[in-house]
C-alpha cells in the first residue's frame, strides 16, 4: 500500500474548475491478491474505490447460500459508491488486482465545491443505476443462450483488445453473474462456439476471439 496525492480518474478533475489550481486529493493505492476481500457487506461504505489493474466482482450470497455477482469492476472502473451510509454487496479481488481509495467524505466536499466533480458523480450514479436495470432484465428475461450472448457482447464493449476478450473471471463468476449453472454457461459457450460465433485461446478457453458479432449480437434481444 503507498499513499499519494492526485486526481481521481472517472470523477475527479486534475484542476480546480474555479481557479486552475490543482484539486488536492490524498489517494491510498492496495493491492489484493486473487480472492481477497476488498470490502464486506454491511460495512460502513466510508471509501470510494476505482480498479487500477486487474479485476473485482461485486455479489451478496443468498439465504438458500447461493452468490449472486452484481457486477464486474475492470479496470478504470469505479465501485463501492453507495447511497447509504453501508456497503450492500462483499467485493472480492478476482484475480490479483490494485486498486486506489479515496475517501467519501472527501468526495462529497470535493462535489459540494467543484461544480465539474459534482457532475461527473451524477454521471457515475446514473451509470451504476442503468447497469442495475440492464442486469435485472438480463436476469428475468432471456434463455441462457441469451444472457451468454449479452454477457460476451457487455465484455466486449469494455475491453481494450480488438477482437479478443481476455476474460479474468471464471465459469463459475460469470454463472453466478447470469444467474445460471457452471454447466448450463458451458454448454451455452459451446454452442456459440459450434455455430462459428466464437473460439478459444489457450486451454482456460479464457481467451475468447469473437468471430461474428453480427450473429452475436442477433441472440441478445436487447440489441
Amino acid at each position: 500500500m503507498y499513499a499519494r496525492t492526485a486526481e481521481f480518474p472517472g470523477i475527479c478533475p486534475d484542476a480546480d474548475a474555479q481557479n486552475g489550481a490543482p484539486l488536492r486529493i490524498n489517494l491510498n493505492e492496495f493491492s489484493y491478491k486473487k480472492g481477497s476481500e476488498i470490502f464486506g457487506e454491511k460495512e460502513p461504505a466510508d471509501y470510494v474505490y476505482q480498479v487500477v489493474t486487474g479485476a473485482v466482482r461485486s455479489y451478496k450470497l443468498l439465504s438458500d447460500g447461493r452468490r449472486q455477482i452484481g457486477a464486474f469492476h475492470l479496470a478504470g472502473d469505479i465501485f463501492g459508491l453507495e447511497i447509504g451510509t453501508d456497503h450492500r454487496f462483499t467485493a472480492e479481488a478476482v484475480i490479483d488486482t490494485t486498486v486506489r481509495l479515496m475517501k467519501r467524505r472527501s468526495l462529497e466536499l470535493a462535489a459540494a465545491s467543484d461544480v465539474t466533480v459534482a457532475r461527473n458523480l451524477l454521471g457515475m450514479t446514473t451509470s451504476n443505476l442503468r447497469h442495475a436495470e440492464d442486469h435485472m432484465l438480463l436476469l428475468g428475461r432471456k434463455t441462457s443462450l441469451e444472457r451468454v450472448a449479452a454477457f460476451l457482447i457487455e465484455m466486449d464493449r469494455r475491453s481494450t483488445a480488438a477482437g479478443i476478450l481476455a476474460l479474468p473471471m471464471c465459469r463459475r463468476d460469470i454463472a453466478d453473474y447470469l444467474g445460471l449453472t457452471l454447466e448450463t454457461v458451458s454448454r451455452a459457450l459451446s454452442r456459440l462456439h459450434g455455430l462459428g460465433i466464437l473460439g478459444f485461446i489457450g486451454n482456460n478457453q479464457r481467451q475468447i476471439v469473437l468471430l461474428d458479432r453480427e450473429q452475436l449480437a442477433s441472440l441478445d434481444l436487447q440489441h
